[in-house]
């Protein structure tokens, strides 16, 4: 018996010990953040060990909606190809400014979706989702554990055609709006990334989108727009290299925790 009780107190120990940092049994009074968006929120980059190793006080909601330890990849939109994105890096970066915090990740991104697919009833054919009713489901079954503190949007090439760009701005401010309302949440804190250098060079209309983007604070009351300059990418001219994803997270935590003072 005393030997059982031993192994079964080792069990225990190690189940609490993940990666070299202690994790909590369990994720209570989380902080909650929605990552919204497509495939440079969802993470395109190549995961190395950083990215695998959990912190012990970053949790995320995982496909079957349970909280787990945090760690890259972290979205499941494309599974052969996910990789690396700015969640994590965001993740980290805020629990350091709040060291008694739990934070809770509910990633949400889809990757080559359209602002048009982030409606009621919004069909996205390359992965058969709803990403709008999705992300509504998660973070209602997440705001279980927590509350909702903020939300990052990073989004906007599939918009950057000529025949699309000029309407982004509207669809933005509308998009934010039914957010905050559907999980009655009215001035929780937003913050938007515009898309990079190297892609407005190769799809011209992305500036127009990122003009959207850098807009939002003066349309939008609590919200923000980081931007994308310096960052690189991992040689296909769209996604972020797993550098410059990391950054970009720090960037939106940065920003989110502005908007939070």
């Amino acid at each position: 018996m005393r030997k059982y009780l031993q192994l079964l107190i080792s069990c225990v120990l190690i189940s609490q010990y993940v990666g070299g940092v202690a994790l909590a049994q369990k994720p209570r009074n989380l902080d909650l953040y929605l990552l919204v968006g497509q495939s440079n929120m969802a993470g395109r980059g190549a995961v190395e060990t950083e990215d695998r190793t959990p912190h012990a006080r970053v949790w995320m909601l995982n496909k079957k909606e349970e909280w787990v330890p945090a760690t890259e990849p972290m979205h499941f939109d494309k599974p052969n190809v996910v990789g690396v994105g700015p969640g994590f890096a965001f993740g980290k970066r805020i629990a350091e400014a709040y060291p008694n915090r739990n934070i809770g990740l509910i990633p949400c991104a889809v990757g080559g979706s359209s602002i048009d697919a982030w409606v009621k009833g919004g069909f996205h054919d390359q992965t058969s989702s709803y990403p709008y009713d999705e992300v509504l489901v998660r973070a209602k079954a997440a705001l279980k554990n927590g509350r909702l503190k903020g939300i990052i949007w990073h989004q906007g090439e599939a918009d950057s055609s000529p025949e699309k760009a000029e309407a982004y701005a509207a669809k933005l401010v509308d998009l934010i709006k039914r957010l905050r309302q559907e999980l009655n949440a009215p001035n929780v804190p937003v913050v938007v990334g515009t898309l990079a250098d190297f892609f407005v060079q190769k799809s011209p209309s992305a500036a127009v989108v990122n003009q959207a983007l850098e807009a939002l604070p003066q349309k939008v009351s609590n919200t923000a727009s980081i931007s994308s300059a310096g960052l690189t990418h991992k040689g296909d001219d769209t996604h972020f290299d797993s550098p410059s994803a990391r950054e970009l997270g720090r960037r939106y935590a940065e920003a989110m925790l502005k908007l939070m003072k």
